[in-house]
């Protein structure tokens, strides 16, 4: 029997991945990037955008980076 993933949709990495520690979930990460620079991003600022289970029982989650507030 599998554990349950915790929550961790929508959460900041380090938080993600203290959630996943703390559970005892191994976990791999993957970021995705828009297709075009319109939106500027904040490559330190990550988010989880996906999580899926793979079949080992590693988490696999998808990494969004936040977007950067326009300058005025």
């Amino acid at each position: 029997m599998t554990q349950m993933t915790p929550d961790i949709l929508a959460r900041p990495l380090a938080e993600a991945e203290a959630i996943l520690r703390e559970a005892g979930r191994p976990w791999q990460t993957e970021i995705t990037r828009p297709t075009r620079d319109f939106f500027k991003t904040d490559s330190t600022c990550l988010y989880v955008v996906r999580v899926r289970e793979q079949a080992d029982g590693t988490v696999l989650l998808t990494l969004a980076a936040k977007q950067r507030k326009l300058d005025h």
